[in-house]
């Protein structure tokens, strides 16, 4: 593994055979195929634990939430189970571990919620002085509203989409109001936002040594057809979809202008130990436009955070452990002199 990168930390071995870590994902216990309906998300879970056990942890798995009712005997919770096949499951794990005062990677169920709900999330850009894309919240039984904006294009989408599931772009508020009719039947709340010209920007943020945010290199996605949205099923490996395309950002000042967005919403944010803050550029008008913020995203080693990773020389292993290593420290799970940084 490669551990010359300042902020990579790595776990001393008797941290390793101290300490008892829990995976809890809907695949964990699986053998790695893809699923038929989650798709590669079957393939990531299973990738993450074996790196885990390839780090040398005590690793328990498991794979749904009736495991947490009654406090397991572990020290630390890696959970993934953020889609439970109910409306804002993302946070039952983080609650139930909270409730029974166990540590868990990620974020506190607070923050997970307002990072989830993609409303909230642009207020607290705007407050924050970033700029985003105009948009309305529709709330599910919620009061009626003229709408707030016109555009010739709308994008509408649950208010806590994952990989792109019901979304779909209209022309006029009234087929938004007609998709968003859809959405409330099958239980969501709606965002409807002003389209905006692609293209999509990732700025990864995780824990590292330091105990402070690791802003990492930021990457676009660089489709064939930057006018087409791209479905849950590309985003889930259902249909013939290759890997992203994605690049890192050369533009040294569209660089420097993300970092500045990004550290102006940590504040709001921190602690975490893994995330992702999306942007919109439109590289005719140089528009640069935030999306939402992605806290406890897609960790495979073919998305997004481990690719920018990369691109530093931090090899998938090492940036997982550094994740973990953060997250065990921030919460008091490491003694001093048994963390190491790396050299």
């Amino acid at each position: 593994m490669v551990y010359d990168h300042p902020r990579v930390m790595r776990l001393s071995p008797a941290d390793k055979a101290r300490l008892r870590v829990l995976f809890l994902a809907k695949h964990a216990c699986k053998d790695g195929a893809p699923d038929p309906v989650d798709g590669n998300h079957a393939v990531y879970h299973h990738e993450l634990r074996t790196t885990l056990e390839g780090i040398g942890l005590h690793l328990l798995a498991a794979d749904n939430y009736e495991i947490l009712f009654d406090a397991p005997p572990v020290d630390f919770v890696v959970t993934l189970l953020n889609r439970g096949g109910f409306l804002n499951s993302e946070m039952l794990a983080p609650l139930l571990l909270t409730r029974a005062g166990i540590p868990f990677l990620g974020a506190s169920p607070i923050l997970r919620g307002a990072s989830d709900d993609k409303h909230l999330s642009k207020m607290i850009a705007r407050t924050r002085g970033v700029p985003t894309m105009d948009w309305q919240c529709l709330r599910r039984g919620g009061l009626p509203e003229a709408p707030a904006f016109q555009a010739e294009k709308l994008i509408v989408k649950p208010n806590a989409s994952s990989a792109s599931w019901g979304v779909r772009t209209v022309s006029s508020w009234a087929e938004a109001h007609d998709h968003a009719d859809d959405l409330f039947a099958q239980g969501h709340d709606v965002i409807v936002e002003r389209w905006e010209p692609l293209l999509d920007v990732a700025v990864p943020v995780v824990g590292g040594s330091g105990n402070a945010p690791w802003i990492l290199p930021p990457m676009m996605y660089l489709p064939d057809d930057p006018m087409r949205e791209r479905s849950y099923e590309e985003k889930r490996g259902l249909v013939p979809a290759g890997d992203d395309p994605l690049v890192p950002v050369e533009d040294g000042g569209l660089r420097q202008r993300l970092r500045m967005m990004v550290e102006a919403l940590l504040p709001e944010l921190w602690p975490f130990d893994y995330g992702r803050f999306e942007f919109r550029y439109d590289p005719q008008s140089d528009a640069l436009l935030f999306m939402e913020v992605n806290l406890s995203c897609n960790l495979w080693s073919r998305k997004t955070i481990s690719r920018s990773a990369a691109t530093l020389g931090v090899d998938h292993a090492s940036l997982v452990e550094t994740i973990l290593a953060h997250s065990l420290a921030r919460q008091g799970l490491l003694e001093q002199q048994a963390l190491e940084r790396a050299a």
